[in-house]
């Protein structure tokens, strides 16, 4: 299922959604909530290496991507959204870009947008505003590589409120000059927070 995403960006897509299902269990022994989740093939995909560092994970969700998106050949430029949290050993994002282009023969620039280290991770900021205003304060341009009057797609793996894209696509027209922005989500969370 290709979900469209609506922004400030030329066109932008999410795969699928990322859960189907989720059901809550009750609080474990530990005083933490548990919940029944079923996933779509896609989200399973990237909890299997956003949340267990499988790296096999990668060519799978590239496998799926190809298949599905044809003309991702003609853009020049795949942009990963960078990380918010540094201290991960695989950086699934990076990780699905450097695929991506290797197999589409496009390439990546996981230098161009940085998130300043220490700052809040997003996903616990449920109010979509708040988010934006803390991306403004912590996201750069901090390489241009010449991508100016030049189509890029825009990475990510999650889609939840629109946030983070649209503060790094306002950076990549304002500040690189891109001529067109494509977004390109592995998958879409059915809430908006």
């Amino acid at each position: 299922m290709t979900i469209e995403l609506k922004g400030n960006w030329k066109k932008g897509s999410a795969y699928d959604v990322h859960t189907l299902d989720s059901l809550y269990m009750g609080v474990d022994g530990y005083g933490c909530d548990r919940w029944k989740t079923t996933r779509s093939d896609m989200g399973e995909l990237v909890y299997q290496l956003k949340y267990r560092e499988d790296k096999s994970a990668v060519r799978k969700i590239v496998d799926l991507i190809v298949r599905k998106y044809k003309g991702l050949e003609t853009l020049d430029a795949i942009i990963p959204v960078p990380s918010t949290k540094k201290s991960r050993t695989i950086h699934p994002v990076y990780e699905i870009a450097r695929e991506l282009g290797i197999r589409i023969d496009v390439p990546v620039f996981e230098d161009v947008l940085e998130k300043q280290a220490g700052s809040t991770e997003l996903k616990n900021v449920d109010d979509p505003d708040e988010r934006k205003e803390l991306l403004k304060k912590h996201m750069f341009l901090i390489n241009e590589h010449n991508l100016a009057g030049k189509n890029v797609l825009l990475v990510d793996d999650i889609y939840r409120s629109g946030s983070t894209l649209s503060v790094a696509t306002d950076i990549l027209y304002q500040q690189a000059k891109v001529n067109g922005v494509f977004v390109l989500t592995m998958t879409k969370t059915r809430s908006k927070r």
